[in-house]
């Protein structure tokens, strides 16, 4: 079937030309007869008439069997139009005599031959290329039909509002007249009359064509927003595709084109504002939309929104691009925008699309691992981790490929965890710090009914598929459907170490945020930087740790000035954005008092974390040390956690010091290496000092001969 369309498409195009070389010869005739027999030797600068009768008696000329036409594949839309010229001609609405001007100016690029014709018959050897006063005198008999032809070459007109020609002026200045003008046919018709199917070539760093429609079919969902989007697409439209989930608009859209047999030219708006020969290349854009028949799929809309000037005249362009389109097009955006109708004369619709649920992510990802989903927790996978469905079926093919570097053929949960962390949004890494998960459940010590408390925040986050979806809680919440938690206590308590138990079981990846260089003096920044964090939180899939969070969350005080007025909007601004946020946030905070009780009601858990007792400290004691540290006979942790009330965190530099000195004491007793109650006692006192208090006998009991001598 291509094969024969390609043909057709080469046969009559090569017609074509055949018949413009007639138009040439019947040319050189008449000028012959108008300057009679005599020669003149410098006619056509040493082009001899010999070498134009040979060019125009030449039988090979434009019949085919040159090689040089590349082979047309028309891969998606069967019912495009045999010949691209015809295609060209009807959609730009070409005139006859417009079509023979574009034929005029390929015969050169295809027959070099061509050039000295072109030359001969324009008495100069060195303008090789057509000029409008050649077109004329070709194609139009008589002086009036030539003035009303000259309209063609307007800049408004379709060869060069379209650039199907430009004026390449060879040899000619600027003030030159419009007949003596030269034109050359621009390269991206070139190469679409040959036959070409990519882009042109000064597009394809701004746009792409997204033909792989298989990939979009296997995620199937949007039926009905499709046949109806198919139902009207004979009249034109323009689609807004609202959403953050990037993949089902493509998909969507991919989906309406493949019924319609179109292709869909993908561009991304964010790289236009700024953006050098803007109109030009968008003119290009339109054209090749126009000549394949193709949707323009404007990704991230939203970018062109802003209030800055770029944006402001890249939405003006666009705007344009709009105008000149008939068919239809999809807008991509997160926001709603203000709607463009009487600015561009087609239909709106306004589509959102979200993200999928719990049981649609389950669903999807099932489908992407076949037999391999047995005996996975997927619906806990789906419940943890907020994909889009283009992320998850990356995820999936990525943990097959960790599979497969072990040579099995399964990819495990760790290998579907650590893809999915890896194809979530990794932007949130430049605005806040990435806490590797290091803890388990046995590394701490708590109370019983805070221990409690962390494990139920665990169960939430992995049964929220089955309380807000099968059960129904979904129906019943407009927002606060993430997990606001507060952890109050001294420094060195556990409120990180918590943190990253959690993000541990869950598998999720931890970052750390520090509130107090979040606020700034001036007005409004503090606000801006909240949501820096939260944007980019959304799509990150990650659990947020703010510390020092009684530095912004703190009780809201009486309104007397205007500091105190938006010292307070930042407060309720942070409240809000939590309340908004689909994730885990954990709010950590040394004095439990410093947080408004109107703030803690609107949390789902508040642990306090106490400090230590004697045997919580003698636990985190023995805990602090890895089982692999030698440990010398004298060392005494139940007089440790007896005498030294200090907070865990203060028991964990005390453990580590204590290691790097028995360590340096290795150097002169290598076979009696190991921790013992005199690297202990120095580590504390160190820890004291680093503490600012004092090293009395009191505190270091028996062991205080150890520090005095030192």
């Amino acid at each position: 079937m291509s094969i024969s369309l390609t043909n057709t498409n080469l046969e009559h195009l090569l017609s074509e030309l055949r018949r413009i070389t007639t138009k040439v010869a019947l040319r050189v005739e008449e000028m012959r007869a108008t300057i009679g027999n005599d020669e003149d030797e410098f006619r056509g600068l040493y082009v001899s008439e010999e070498e134009v009768n040979q060019l125009l008696a030449d039988p090979d000329l434009f019949q085919g069997n040159t090689g040089w036409l590349a082979q047309p594949k028309l891969r998606l839309n069967e019912q495009e139009p045999v010949s691209r010229l015809t295609r060209l001609q009807n959609v730009f609405g070409l005139s006859a005599f417009e079509r023979d001007v574009v034929l005029i100016a390929l015969a050169p690029e295809l027959e070099l031959r061509f050039e000295k014709l072109y030359a001969y018959l324009q008495d100069d050897v060195t303008k090789r290329r057509p000029s409008i006063d050649m077109a004329l005198r070709l194609l139009c008999p008589g002086l009036a039909a030539q003035v009303a032809a000259r309209r063609s070459f307007d800049a408004e007109g379709s060869l060069l509002k379209y650039r199907l020609i430009e004026f390449t002026d060879e040899n000619q200045s600027r003030q030159s007249s419009l007949l003596s003008r030269s034109i050359k046919l621009d390269e991206g018709i070139v190469s679409y009359l040959l036959g070409e199917d990519r882009l042109d070539s000064r597009l394809r760093h701004l746009a792409t064509i997204e033909q792989d429609y298989e990939e979009w079919f296997d995620l199937g969902d949007n039926e009905d927003e499709t046949d109806r989007l198919v139902e009207l697409a004979p009249e034109g439209y323009i689609a807004f595709l609202l959403g953050q989930d990037d993949s089902s608009k493509l998909h969507l859209a991919a989906a309406v084109c493949q019924r319609l047999g179109i292709q869909v030219v993908k561009m991304e708006a964010g790289v236009l504002p700024g953006l050098a020969k803007a109109d030009s290349l968008l003119r290009l854009l339109e054209r090749e939309c126009l000549l394949r028949g193709a949707a323009l799929y404007l990704n991230a809309f939203e970018t062109l929104l802003k209030e800055e000037a770029p944006s402001q005249e890249a939405l003006r362009q666009i705007i344009q691009v709009l105008q000149g389109l008939t068919g239809i097009s999809f807008i991509s955006s997160e926001q709603p925008p203000s709607p463009l109708q009487g600015h561009v004369g087609r239909r709106e619709f306004y589509l959102q699309l979200n993200m999928p649920g719990y049981s649609e992510r389950q669903r999807i990802w099932e489908k992407q691992l076949g037999a391999e989903a047995l005996g996975l927790d997927l619906e806990g996978l789906s419940s943890r981790f907020k994909l889009s469905r283009g992320q998850i079926i990356s995820a999936a093919t990525s943990a097959r490929s960790t599979a497969a570097w072990r040579g099995e053929s399964v990819p495990t949960m760790d290998d579907l965890e650590a893809a999915c962390r890896r194809h979530s949004t990794t932007r949130l890494s430049n605005l806040a710090r990435k806490i590797k998960p290091l803890f388990r459940w046995d590394d701490i010590v708590l109370p019983p009914d805070p221990a409690q408390m962390l494990k139920e925040i665990v169960q939430q986050v992995r049964n929220r598929s089955l309380v807000f979806e099968k059960w129904g809680f979904d129906t019943k919440l407009s927002y606060g459907k993430g997990l606001n938690i507060i952890f109050a206590g001294p420094s060195g308590t556990g409120k990180t170490m918590s943190a990253e138990i959690i993000a541990g079981e869950l598998k999720m990846d931890l970052y750390k945020i520090d509130l107090s260089n979040m606020v700034s003096k001036y007005i409004g920044e503090t606000e801006k930087n909240l949501e820096r964090i939260f944007n980019e939180a959304g799509e990150s899939n990650a659990i947020l740790f703010f510390d020092e969070a009684d530095s912004i969350f703190g009780k809201r005080s009486e309104v007397k000035d205007a500091h105190d007025r938006y010292a307070n909007i930042e407060t309720g601004y942070l409240l809000q954005k939590m309340e908004e946020y689909d994730g885990i946030v954990i709010l950590a905070t040394n004095l439990r008092k410093n947080l408004d009780d109107a703030f803690i009601r609107r949390m789902h858990f508040m642990i306090e974390y106490p400090f230590p007792e004697e045997e919580d400290r003698f636990q985190i004691w023995q805990r602090s040390f890895p089982k692999t540290v030698p440990m010398g006979e004298s060392v005494d942790l139940r007089f440790m956690a007896r005498q030294f009330k200090i907070a865990g965190g203060n028991i964990k530099n005390i453990c580590l010091a204590a290691s790097f000195l028995a360590a340096g004491d290795m150097e002169d007793q290598p076979n009696e290496a190991a921790v013992e109650m005199v690297h202990l006692i120095r580590a504390t006192r160190r820890e004291f000092q680093k503490m600012g208090k004092l090293c009395t006998a009191v505190d270091f009991g028996r062991y205080f001969s150890i520090i005095s001598d030192n």
